[in-house]
């Protein structure tokens, strides 16, 4: 890697903290927090196997472009974190892993950085991936609380990106002891945000994903790609559930474990509205099979949370073995199918609904 030595130091602090950052995080690796009774939907396809697939496995090609701009794998490490020392050094793992295998990166809200000058190293992710596609981030709906377009402009230059994206987390923000909860009216806001901002603008849910009729006033509105972040992975009321103080809540939250549209249903749906603009399948993808999945239902992306962040706070060997791993899945799957390229991949008739 680099010819440097791996830095293998676990970079989970040892010792309890109230930081809300820390925190996430911490409840992600340690808790239950997945959907329960919804999954993905991704295990309701399959590929149909080529026996002759008429392809040099060694010559298979993961380049793609996204929004014009050209990658050399078309995966993503989702947007999770930033905002303290700690995830900071999370940060700069996954964008040094990200720059060397190719993958595209996001960060987590950049709203810490924005608020509070002295957290913006932490979001510092483009010294470290000087080529691949950067992703910053903000909530939607702080452009009820104050933000705009000078707001998402500085989010963009703290991260170095040639992205934005605004979350969308209702539900989490309603079960978090410090939500906000005012979601009126945000189209137009977010339509003025992607009319001012010089960078391309998307949205992206946070694990209880975008449907098509969703996506499609969002394309109405200006928005240049849409991440589904569908069901079927991390449940953040159910993450928020561990941090709440209010019995109401926390009891609730049990409600919703099982709630959202599953990933690969919000693919299709939001392929069929839009041809042209960008698409990322996120949601409770756990390996290379699943990214040959919703690259093949329509997907520009395959992106990657919870499933990369163990391994990167783990050790730097272990993210590089986790990236690996995927790719390499990836790989095979084109090559059990004959499709020497990601065009290929795409065009395939040979990912099928299972009918059970």
């Amino acid at each position: 890697m680099n010819g440097k030595p791996a830095d293998n130091r676990s970079l989970l602090p040892e010792v309890p903290t109230g930081e809300r950052k820390i925190e996430h995080v911490r409840l992600c690796l340690n808790e239950e927090v997945g959907s329960v009774g919804i999954t993905s939907g991704l295990e309701k396809y399959r590929f149909r196997h080529n026996a002759l697939p008429e392809t040099d496995f060694n010559e298979i090609s993961l380049k793609a472009s996204f929004l014009g701009m050209p990658v050399r794998t078309p995966l993503l490490i989702s947007s999770m974190t930033g905002g303290s020392r700690a995830t900071g050094a999370i940060n700069e793992r996954l964008a040094a892993a990200a720059e060397e295998r190719g993958w595209a990166i996001g960060v987590g809200s950049v709203r810490a950085a924005v608020e509070k000058e002295e957290l913006a190293a932490t979001f510092h992710v483009r010294r470290h991936a000087p080529t691949v596609p950067v992703i910053a981030n903000l909530g939607a709906v702080q452009l009820n609380y104050g933000f705009g377009a000078d707001e998402c402009r500085r989010a963009v230059d703290i991260a170095g990106a040639d992205l934005l994206v605004l979350h969308l987390n209702g539900l989490q923000e309603l079960f978090q002891p410090e939500g906000n909860t005012n979601f009126s009216g945000l189209l137009s806001r977010i339509q003025q945000v992607c009319q001012q901002v010089h960078v391309p603008v998307g949205v992206k849910e946070v694990g209880w994903g975008i449907d098509g009729e969703t996506a499609a006033r969002l394309f109405s509105a200006g928005v240049d790609f849409v991440d589904v972040a569908g069901a079927g992975g991390t449940s953040w009321s159910q993450v928020e559930k561990f941090r709440s103080k209010d019995a109401v809540r926390r009891a609730a939250a049990e409600a919703f474990a099982g709630w959202g549209i599953p990933t690969a249903e919000c693919i299709t749906e939001v392929r069929k509205v839009s041809h042209k603009a960008g698409l990322i399948g996120s949601g409770g993808l756990t390996n290379g099979v699943d990214a040959a999945k919703v690259l093949a239902l329509g997907a520009d992306l395959a992106g990657y949370g919870r499933s990369v962040l163990g391994p990167a706070v783990e050790s730097e060997d272990s993210l590089h073995a986790a990236l690996a791993q995927v790719e390499f899945e990836l790989r095979t799957a084109m090559f059990g199918i004959g499709a020497g390229d990601i065009a290929a991949l795409r065009g395939t008739t040979r990912l099928v609904r299972s009918m059970s």
